[in-house]
């Protein structure tokens, strides 16, 4: 990571959630899963079709970055921009205040104790500290792709995602990112048993099946439809 090059860089730990010495929330209170996978391997696919069959709310790290750094009077969106830009990760300590923001206000508004976490966490310090200040995690849900088809899924992508990252060199840049930092996180909640692993090479509906599948194996259920 650059090191810090403003002003708002400095006010990171001042940040309310790096004030804390124990999780906001319980697993109790808040069931966490973190969906990982390297870009363009359907993570957000997935997490559409979980959404809709089993409730949960959807936090996408990379959604909410892109959001905050165009928030008329963000402190941080030049910032962001010019991580995104360069294919760097963003600091710890935006990205975790963004989510953590997100469930108190989904909490609070919608009454909602599931979530997904898509994109995140990216690297351990994150894992780490999102576990240490905000909630433990239930699991993470990992969807394995090999890096051709994930490549030529974002160039299909781009033609018609507007998305300034969906570009060759970026792609390349961001699959190396991945394997690099993310990678090492899989593997460190393998180790605890925290890790549903999924081949992301089948279509959709197939990859989902196995989705579905994983979640009866983790005693996470379809909600009951009221007619």
């Amino acid at each position: 990571m650059a090191p810090p090059t403003n002003e708002a860089e400095a006010q990171l730990s001042e940040l309310a959630a790096f004030k804390r010495t124990s999780p906001l929330y319980t697993p109790e209170e808040a069931t966490i899963i973190f969906v990982l996978g390297g870009p363009g391997s359907g993570k957000g696919t997935q997490c559409a079709k979980i959404v809709e069959d089993y409730g949960f709310k959807h936090l996408s790290a990379g959604d909410l970055l892109r959001e905050e750094q165009d928030r008329p009077g963000s402190q941080f969106g030049d910032m962001i921009r010019d991580y995104i830009r360069e294919g760097n990760i963003v600091p710890m300590e935006v990205t975790i205040q963004l989510l953590e923001n997100s469930i108190t206000a989904a909490k609070e508004k919608e009454g909602k104790t599931q979530f997904l976490i898509d994109g995140f966490p990216r690297k351990m310090d994150q894992a780490l500290k999102f576990e240490e200040v905000v909630c433990p995690s239930k699991f993470t849900l990992f969807f394995d792709c090999p890096e051709e088809v994930m490549e030529e899924r974002l160039l299909d992508r781009g033609k018609t995602s507007g998305r300034s990252d969906d570009n060759i060199e970026s792609i390349k840049k961001r699959f190396k990112t991945f394997v690099e930092t993310s990678m090492p996180v899989v593997e460190m909640f393998e180790k605890q048993g925290r890790v549903v692993k999924l081949s992301a090479t089948p279509p959709p509906d197939k990859v989902y099946e196995q989705v579905k599948v994983e979640f009866g194996k983790h005693e996470i259920a379809l909600p009951k439809r009221t007619e």
